[in-house]
């Protein structure tokens, strides 16, 4: 089990605060690493890799400082946002450049093994310059993975990636997460990390904003109301007992039912199937409508 731990760690340059006093574990699994630009992910990921110095606090990889221990790079895979600047190697020199510098034993069996895990094996031939932004992409994360590394991380990944490349990604991110791979990935299209990571770590303004599953992040919004989805076989009814309950704030119909605004989720909870009985009312469907992940986040963002 390999695990990345910051204490109280903070990153200035000058005197601009990128990352300020941010403490979180992260652990086997897939990891999703939100924030909006200029959040101070890319920092974030840089120290976690090793690449920069914390201004003050640690960040440990199972209990070992990271900064200048260069053992950790054989357990670290990293992917960089950053576009690859050798493009005049082709694909396969490109990993292969990256095994050998692991000094692996069989470096040409492993740069092989890397480039059919992402699907690159009849492409590799070519100059990374002909690739297309998806390609290098892809091409990256090989490199990143021939060593196997125990941690990979990856900065905006499926930048250019088109669905079909990016559903094969995804699998792969997943698999190995499944496999005790610990994995974190930052992006900025929270489709892709709500599909792919229900854990999240929430970075604002250089602060740590929440860390967990989205959907119990939002259940602890206790300051916002929660919005449901209710379908019944008598809306209108349903809609008139609502309105007269004082957890309740708002009822709205849509096409397909009825939205509610609760402001007391237990006694909501607690009542609904009661009020319902005692009506004679058929509850078809109940289901919270703002735990999304776009929901959470835009709250984060906002607050």
């Amino acid at each position: 089990m390999t695990e990345i731990v910051l204490d109280r760690v903070s990153r200035w340059f000058g005197n601009v605060v990128a990352v300020n006093d941010v403490s979180m574990r992260i652990g086997p699994g897939v990891t999703g690493l939100l924030g909006p630009n200029g959040a101070g992910k890319t920092t974030l990921m840089a120290m976690m890799t090793g690449f920069l110095a914390p201004s003050s606090g640690e960040v440990t990889l199972d209990g070992r400082p990271l900064w200048r221990n260069t053992d950790a790079y054989r357990l670290i895979g990293l992917v960089p946002e950053r576009e690859i600047s050798f493009g005049y190697l082709t694909g396969r020199q490109f990993v292969r450049a990256n095994a050998d510098l692991h000094r692996l034993p069989d470096a040409a069996a492993a740069t092989e093994r890397a480039l059919e895990r992402v699907a690159m094996v009849e492409p590799a031939g070519r100059k990374i310059d002909t690739y297309s932004k998806g390609m290098r992409q892809r091409v990256k994360i090989a490199a990143a993975l021939v060593h196997e590394p125990a941690v990979l991380m990856l900065d905006e990944p499926f930048n250019g990636v088109d669905p079909r490349q990016r559903m094969e990604l995804m699998e792969l991110l997943r698999q190995m997460g499944e496999e005790g791979h610990t994995i974190l990935f930052s992006s900025h299209i929270l489709e892709e990390v709500e599909r792919l990571a229900r854990h999240i770590e929430v970075v604002v303004s250089g602060r740590h904003a929440a860390s967990g599953d989205f959907g119990a992040i939002r259940r602890l919004m206790t300051d916002r109301p929660v919005q449901y989805f209710l379908r019944s076989d008598d809306d209108r009814a349903l809609a008139t007992l609502l309105v007269a309950q004082p957890s309740v704030r708002a009822v709205r119909f849509t096409d397909a039912g009825i939205d509610v605004e609760v402001s007391d989720l237990g006694q909501f909870a607690h009542g609904l199937p009661r009020w319902a009985r005692e009506r004679d009312l058929l509850l078809r469907e109940v289901s919270p409508s703002d735990e999304s992940l776009e929901s959470v986040f835009s709250y984060l963002v906002a607050r």
